[in-house]
C-alpha cells in the first residue's frame, strides 16, 4: 500500500508543476496576443489555470476537480500556448538558414 501511496503522491507533484507551468507561461505572455490569437484572453486563462493551481494544492489526486484542473492545463499548452508563442514571436525561428548569423545570412564575403 505504501508504494501505490507514493505513486499517488508522485502524480500529485507532476499535475501541480504542470498547472504551475502552464500559470507562470500565461502570466509572462503579452496579453495582446490572447486576443490575437482568438483564445479568450489573458485574465481568463490566468484565473482558470490559478483555480487549478489552488485545487490540485488542496484536493488528492483520486478526486474530481484536479482533474478538470489538468484538463484546463492541458488544453493551455497544447492549444493556446502554440498559438500566443506564435503571435508574440516567442517561439523557434522558422524559415532562416543554417548559414544565418546574428545579422543576417553568411554569404561567404560575396
Amino acid at each position: 500500500m505504501q508504494g501505490f501511496s507514493n505513486l499517488l503522491w508522485l502524480l500529485s507533484m507532476a499535475v501541480l508543476g504542470l498547472s504551475l507551468f502552464a500559470l507562470i507561461d500565461a502570466a509572462i505572455r503579452r496579453e495582446d496576443a490572447f486576443r490575437a490569437a482568438d483564445k479568450k484572453t489573458k485574465p481568463f486563462w490566468l484565473i482558470v489555470l490559478g483555480l487549478g493551481v489552488v485545487v490540485n494544492l488542496l484536493f488528492g489526486i483520486l478526486s474530481f476537480l484536479p482533474i478538470i484542473a489538468l484538463i484546463a492545463s492541458i488544453v493551455y499548452i497544447v492549444d493556446v500556448r502554440p498559438a500566443v508563442r506564435q503571435i508574440s514571436g516567442g517561439g523557434p525561428r522558422r524559415g532562416g538558414s543554417s548559414s544565418d548569423g546574428p545579422y543576417g545570412p553568411y554569404n561567404g564575403g560575396r
